[in-house]
């Protein structure tokens, strides 16, 4: 079963086609997830799936309810953990958590249960008396988790849920996430531009200035890609472009002193390239396909120079936005 369905979705501002023109399906169950820069559209669509932005056009299904006519049920269906914090800080977590309860249409006497269920799950049960004003940043997302949770949610969806994190804090969190889609068949739509978080998604949709590029399981598309990833460094890095076209008849993309090349059997193709070059190489080293070599082929560009996407609706203002006629 598709939990949410896509049709031809297009988002405007004036001119300016934020989302342009983008289908996709996701299953019950489901970890999929948008990767892309800063302005690529991510946290638009996000927006609209949540009824948060209206659609310019095109059709949106959230757990079998139209996002323009029945709003209200695609709310009680979805949970949210935005980007930009939104706790109450001036109250504790327990009473957090209760006017979400309230707002959800939750019995107190299941709410309480769920509550301390959840905030025993996110280690936060014996800070439930606690004001979020005293929480770190740590804190607070695990409590925005727990939160986004209560209502049992039939979509749960994370707008760059780990940004400003440490790496710890990002493992369990996505720890708790993982345990309750384990338990409850839970669809998560994660947006993120962390490689390592998208590693999680069962597929992953690609996004570039308003339009889906590419969409499938983290493996095929890093498949595309079709070899190792050979990255060095020189001073002249233009004369390492044309040598490496000239003698090996190789496309290498460079950023800076830094290139990179895609070649079949790396570890065997290095000592040839640093003998037969005549330019000077500061270092060398040798990766498998990443996602980000997927975003660099596909786009020519690395994902990580757009950075992590600013607030919703905000995307508008951002460089890679589409214009339309």
């Amino acid at each position: 079963m598709d939990v949410i369905q896509v049709e031809q979705l297009v988002k405007c501002f004036g001119n300016l086609a934020a989302v342009d023109d983008i289908s996709f399906e996701v299953r019950s169950g489901e970890v999929f997830g948008f990767l892309g820069p800063n302005g690529a559209g991510k946290s638009t669509t996000i927006s609209i799936l949540c009824t948060l932005v209206p659609l310019t056009s095109g059709r949106v299904l959230v757990n079998g309810f139209d996002v323009v006519h029945q709003p209200s049920e695609v709310r009680h269906s979805i949970g949210i953990v935005f980007q930009d914090p939104s706790l109450d800080i001036q109250l504790t977590a327990l009473e957090n958590l209760d006017f979400a309860a309230y707002l959800y249409d939750v019995p107190a006497a299941v709410g309480r249960e769920r509550e301390e269920q959840l905030l025993r799950m996110v280690g936060l049960w014996d800070r439930r008396d606690d004001l979020v004003s005293a929480f770190s940043g740590g804190m607070r997302r695990r409590l925005e988790i727990a939160r986004g949770l209560l209502h049992r949610p039939a979509v749960l969806f994370l707008d760059e849920p780990t940004v400003g994190l440490d790496p710890q804090t990002r493992v369990l969190i996505w720890h708790y996430v993982l345990e309750q889609r384990q338990r409850d068949n839970l669809t998560i739509f994660l947006t993120t531009h962390y490689l390592d978080e998208a590693e999680y998604c069962d597929r992953i949709a690609i996004i570039d200035r308003g339009k889906i590029i590419a969409l499938d399981t983290p493996a095929h598309l890093k498949s595309r890609v079709g070899g190792d990833v050979i990255t060095l460094r020189s001073s002249e890095p233009r004369r390492a472009v044309d040598e490496i076209k000239e003698h090996f008849g190789l496309t290498a993309s460079s950023q800076d002193d830094c290139l990179r090349v895609v070649v079949q059997h790396g570890d065997e193709f290095i000592p040839r390239l640093c003998r037969e070059l005549t330019v000077p190489i500061g270092a060398v080293d040798l990766t498998r396909p990443t996602l980000d070599d997927v975003f660099l082929a596909l786009t020519g560009r690395e994902i990580r120079e757009g950075g992590p996407a600013g607030p919703g609706v905000m995307e508008q203002a951002g460089s890679g936005v589409a214009r339309r006629p």
